[in-house]
């Protein structure tokens, strides 16, 4: 906890209204509410471009007591748009971190709020639904925040992957390598390009709104659709574009909005969930090997269960333990297939990663 805090206010689109202490930047800014439930990696998750436009609240009970390092990063910064926590912490004691969670966020222009009761503030969401929010440590008048909350855009039909793609092309990896893999930016953590990397993979990364004809010329001998945030049904040139690589016929995977634009273009439609499934510790089960894996997820939109029983085309390969949604699809006569959740684990568990394997082993024939 910082010292000399000014007060901050929390205000809820259904009314609901929480006073805190001002963290990090002072100001205002506003979102769709959220929740993450890891006890680590808060870093991460901050810099992964799948938060873009949300407001998250941490329900761990202290968050920034290990500092921040530059290693533990996914993008070029702080993507989330405002963190609120029970406790949020100025002191550090890991001695290899570079800073402290204050000055990253205060760096990267995030407002915050903390002394929330977050474990409340979660089960209040849990029952209502996600909702867009608004924090303010400059602002004190409810009725002008609910003024300026008002005016915030609904996440549903909010196309945001293209705000947080890169801007040019890149390259990662060996340029001798036989595995070529196009990347569709909309919204990659860095750690999905090392991951593929880290096997060997020559990755080129795409702004989202690339033509396939120009993908094309790298001469890929497989394909990537990345994570991202905002709607998918939205993103009408991500699907096209999905709908153009599948008929090149090669190997094809896609992790989060990359497996929701892979089921869109095979004409499975997805919806807004309820509150999404945000956290290190969701078990999912694999329906081809019969093992249960605990998997990190970061989504707020999922593919329609009805739709993809009626789609003869279309094998679901894994569902989530707790809801029996959907988490994994397998495109049938197409060496094309998704998750839903982050196989590459930054924060969590390690259990998904054969996941890399299989699409490596798609590409080379093994």
């Amino acid at each position: 906890m910082a010292e000399k805090q000014l007060p901050a206010i929390l205000l809820l689109a259904d009314g609901t209204v929480c006073h805190g202490k001002a963290f990090g930047a002072i100001g205002t800014t506003t979102g769709e509410i959220c929740f993450n439930t890891g006890m680590t990696g808060y870093q991460e998750v901050f810099t992964d471009p799948s938060y873009y436009g949300q407001i998250l609240i941490m329900n761990t009970v202290h968050v920034g007591n290990y500092g921040v390092k530059n290693e533990d990063i996914e993008s070029d910064g702080v993507k989330i748009r405002g963190l609120i926590g029970r406790n949020l912490e100025d002191q550090y004691s890991r001695k290899l971190a570079q800073g402290s969670l204050e000055a990253y966020l205060k760096t990267n222009n995030i407002v915050s709020i903390e002394g929330v009761d977050t474990r409340a503030l979660v089960a209040h969401i849990r029952t209502k639904g996600a909702m867009n929010c608004i924090i303010s440590s400059e602002i004190t008048d409810t009725n002008e925040l609910k003024k300026k909350l008002d005016a915030v855009p609904d996440m549903n039909g909010l196309e945001l992957a293209s705000f947080v793609s890169t801007k040019e092309t890149y390259e990662k990896g060996d340029k001798n390598s036989a595995v070529r893999i196009a990347v569709m930016d909309y919204g990659v953590k860095q750690h999905i390009l090392d991951c593929m990397v880290d096997r060997g993979a020559y990755v080129k990364v795409f702004p989202a709104k690339t033509k396939l004809e120009e993908v094309k010329k790298f001469k890929p001998s497989g394909y990537f659709i990345s994570n991202g945030p905002g709607d998918p049904a939205a993103m009408d040139y991500a699907i096209d574009t999905v709908k153009g690589i599948m008929k090149e016929d090669k190997p094809i995977f896609g992790i989060c909005l990359g497996h929701q634009l892979l089921a869109l273009a095979n004409d499975i439609p997805t919806f807004k969930m309820h509150h999404g499934h945000r956290g290190l510790n969701h078990p999912v089960k694999n329906l081809v090997t019969g093992k249960c894996e605990i998997t990190t997820q970061n989504h707020g939109f999922g593919v329609d269960p009805e739709a993809v029983k009626k789609a003869k085309h279309i094998e679901v390969t894994h569902v989530n333990l707790n809801d029996q949604s959907i988490e994994g699809i397998k495109i049938k006569g197409k060496k094309a297939f998704s998750v839903q959740y982050h196989p590459e684990s930054t924060p969590g568990p390690h259990d998904s990663r054969y996941l890399f394997d299989e699409f490596i082993n798609l590409i080379t024939g093994k």
